[in-house]
Parts: structure tokens; sequence; C-alpha cells
């Protein structure tokens, strides 16, 4: 099964648009790296990544902070390689890859160039974030 897990908004000013966030939602953001911060709410997570790490990990211009081109879809599933073998045909910008934070990712875009990441907890303390899952 497939599970809407989070809107990403990506900014070259992370602790700046958290602070904001913090302040409009009343949530305290946990901050896994200095470049990732994350709001979970009861629809879901609002998180915040850094464009120059962003950009470092998917491409060069994949995104671009302050853009139309800065908002990521992500979905948690139970297996990114498997989802990548049976998507194989859609527009990949990045093939499964580790992040820094702890999940394996692999991003595409839909039909109308959004960006769709989909995602999954690979170490302990990913999967500790996530309580409705467990590692891959």
């Amino acid at each position: 099964m497939t599970i809407f897990a989070s809107v990403r908004l990506v900014t070259d000013h992370v602790d700046r648009l958290t602070a904001f966030y913090e302040h409009v939602t009343g949530l305290t953001a946990r901050r896994p790296a200095p470049v990732f911060a994350e709001l979970p709410t009861s629809a879901g997570v609002l998180a915040i990544s850094a464009s120059e790490l962003t950009n470092s990990l998917y491409g060069e211009q994949v995104v671009r902070a302050a853009s139309n081109r800065t908002v990521l879809l992500e979905f948690l599933v139970p297996n990114v390689d498997a989802e990548f073998e049976r998507l194989r045909d859609l527009e990949f910008v990045q093939e499964p890859t580790t992040m820094p934070w702890g999940n394996r990712s692999a991003l595409l875009r839909d039909p109308d160039g959004n960006l769709v990441n989909l995602f999954a907890p690979v170490t302990e303390e990913a999967a500790a974030r996530r309580p409705d899952t467990q590692c891959q």
C-alpha cells in the first residue's frame, strides 16, 4: 500500500522558513540534519530542506528555491527499489538513493512536471521518526 506522507518545501533559508512554520502552526520541527526539518501534523508532514543539499542529491537545477519547482509530493512506499522497477517507464529524475537523513528515495516527475518522491526509511533512526513504518 502507498501512503501520502508529506509535502516538502525547498528553500535557500531553512532556519528562517522552519521558524516561520513553527510559529504559524505552533509545532516544533524535528531537525535530523541541519539542512532538513520536518513538522509532523495530523494529516502528514511538512518538510523543509536546503536547496543546495537537494540539488546536490537530485541533480543541479532539479529544484529552484522560491519558484514553482520547489514542492515535492512525497509518498511512503514499502520498497523504493521495487517501486522504481515497477514504474521504470516514467520520467525518473533520480534512481533509488539513500539520503543523509536515513531514507531511501527515488524521484520522478508527474505529467505536469511536478516532482514526486517515493521513499522508505532504511535506518533505525529514520524508522523511529515514522512509528507507522519499519525499515526496508
